[in-house]
């Protein structure tokens, strides 16, 4: 079996086969959509109004392949995504902009980390610089040049904030009209109400300034909801068997049809 480019005990495969980081997808899209030029990249570019819901897959699907597919297909979704976002340009951007790249991978590694600790278990400060640091190879692959990455996951941190609080990243109306599709898609089969567990976590999980510029409610009700979770997610997910909690298992190298990625 060909290698891929993580080890299968590397921190960053452990942290991402969790199926529980599903539960951070909205948060990662609604901080990608809190930066207006993502936002208008997305509106512009994609289906994302008709199907919100794929832009989502098509990041989890290109995720995977790069942590857990052997080195051809790793390389190859890379690749693949690269090639449509170099089609990608606006008014006042462009997809491949090295900022807006590292925003929005800024977005990704942040989730995984938020997401894992809020639902897995607590990890030591050592594994969370091992994991940014490694983390940053999926950036690379998808046009971030080394030099811009923060050196440091404290650095990191302090960009974050400084990128939230008083940088470019600031909740627009677009944004707003565009997360609504995120926290209540149109789904056939589900009505609305039965993303509302969904939508309590992802503002949970949200940063307090992002939350409140979205406008998502978070009275005292939403706010004991989010608290359940908290106390007892863990709990279960401990608890369950890694057929069920992780994928994929240990020792499988995934497969992805790096068509999909682009879709």
């Amino acid at each position: 079996m060909q290698p891929g480019l993580y080890a299968d005990d590397s921190i960053t495969r452990r942290i991402n086969r969790e199926n529980v980081l599903l539960l951070g997808g909205g948060r990662a899209l609604l901080m990608q959509l809190a930066h207006p030029k993502v936002a208008a990249g997305v509106d512009e570019h994609s289906d994302f109004r008709s199907h919100p819901i794929r832009r989502l897959r098509r990041t989890i699907l290109m995720t995977m392949a790069i942590v857990f597919g052997d080195r051809d297909t790793a390389l190859g979704a890379a690749r693949t995504v690269n090639q449509v976002h170099a089609r990608v340009r606006g008014h006042d951007y462009r997809a491949l902009d090295p900022d807006l790249l590292l925003w929005v991978h800024a977005t990704l590694m942040d989730t995984a980390l938020v997401t894992y600790e809020t639902f897995v278990k607590p990890l030591l400060p050592r594994e969370r610089e091992d994991f940014y640091q490694e983390f940053k190879l999926v950036g690379e692959l998808l046009g971030v040049p080394k030099d811009r990455f923060p050196v440091t996951l404290r650095d990191f941190d302090s960009y974050l904030e400084a990128m939230i609080a008083g940088g470019p990243v600031r909740v627009d109306e677009r944004a707003r009209e565009l997360a609504k599709l995120v926290l209540r898609p149109r789904l056939r089969l589900l009505p609305g109400p039965a993303m509302i567990p969904f939508d309590v976590v992802t503002a949970g999980l949200l940063p307090p300034t992002l939350r409140e510029q979205y406008g998502l409610p978070w009275g005292a009700g939403r706010q004991r909801a989010f608290k359940l979770a908290v106390r007892t997610l863990p709990r279960l997910i401990a608890l369950t068997p890694p057929v069920l909690r992780v994928w994929p298992l240990p020792g499988h190298n995934v497969k992805v049809d790096k068509r999909l990625v682009a879709r």
